[in-house]
């Protein structure tokens, strides 16, 4: 055998084994670890200015500043919601490869699944307890099974790749920007610490299948996988669009006219901008990521990947 295959397979073998190790020792539950009988403070920040982008917004008053990031603390919280409800999928049909091969790797994705599973339900339960203390009329758009046929209909790779921008921007969200600002709900903070804890060995994985799925494709098959690629970071923006849209009229609806024609375009623009940035642009700019889908794809295929993001990224 090749001595550098066998240390290739062996450092691949490690990494799973890793993640395995750091499951079992960071393990947690929801409502002995994260949530422990407390509710969410209303008197401070849920998503912080890093990311809501409502420090922008001169003209708000504190108050309404205040409401603006917990509403989209909440989209946010949903919207992790609903992609863990593809991911999940996804793992479990990968894991399908390793049921009589490395029964490491196989342990490593049945614990992503057992994990994805418990966000989802958390995730939930953050909902649920929000919707208890803010008015009615809010309206998360994006049906999660629905996105989720859509995601699964496209190429493995394709699906792995958003995966993978989606776990490497959650990395960056909670060192950047959650974890530094003081002024935020501390169970808000702690949910995506908890939630940070385990996407970090789950970006690991994303990583590894990813690269083990690139290997088995032809060139031709990997540019239909780009063009899949390109169609699900389109249906992201979509869902960003209709979300930012719904999220700005409701905080419309509940401040009650305090604000004219000018100041509301400002604020749907600002919260437009924010989502494009939550869940596009800061994945797409994440160094990890976008080294890893250089290291994938050719020269042509970059091109029309930056040709597809130019108008978001601006």
């Amino acid at each position: 055998m090749d001595m550098r295959v066998s240390s290739h397979e062996d450092t691949v073998h490690a990494r799973y084994a890793k993640c395995i190790e750091v499951s079992k020792r960071i393990r947690w539950d929801i409502d002995r670890d994260v949530i422990r009988g407390r509710e969410f403070d209303f008197s401070r920040n849920f998503l912080p200015n890093g990311l809501s982008l409502v420090d922008r917004l001169e003209f708000l008053a504190g108050d309404d500043k205040r409401l603006l990031s917990q509403i989209q603390g909440r989209t946010y919280a949903n919207l992790f919601g609903l992609v863990e409800r593809f991911i999940n999928a996804k793992v479990l049909e990968l894991s399908r490869d390793h049921w009589l091969g490395d029964q490491t790797a196989l342990e490593a994705l049945v614990r992503f699944s057992d994990e994805e599973l418990k966000h989802q339900e958390l995730f939930r339960r953050i909902e649920r307890m929000i919707a208890a203390h803010m008015p009615s009329g809010y309206v998360f758009v994006p049906a999660p099974n629905e996105v989720a046929g859509v995601v699964l209909s496209k190429s493995t790779w394709a699906v792995l790749a958003l995966t993978c921008l989606i776990e490497l921007f959650t990395q960056a969200h909670y060192r950047q920007s959650i974890d530094p600002d003081s002024n935020l709900s501390e169970l808000w903070k702690d949910v995506f610490l908890f939630h940070w804890r385990e996407e970090s060995q789950h970006a690991i994985l994303d990583e590894l299948e990813w690269v083990r799925e690139d290997a088995t494709l032809t060139d031709a098959q990997r540019d239909r996988a780009v063009d899949d690629t390109i169609a699900l970071v389109a249906a992201v923006d979509g869902i960003v669009q209709a979300q930012s849209a719904a999220d700005a009229a409701y905080f419309f609806a509940t401040c009650r006219g305090r604000y004219d024609e000018a100041d509301r375009q400002q604020v749907s623009e600002i919260v437009f901008r924010a989502y494009r940035w939550q869940y596009i642009v800061s994945g797409v700019q994440e160094p990890r990521f976008a080294g890893l889908l250089e290291s994938l794809t050719r020269s042509r295929q970059m091109q029309r990947i930056s040709a597809a993001l130019a108008p978001i990224l601006a």
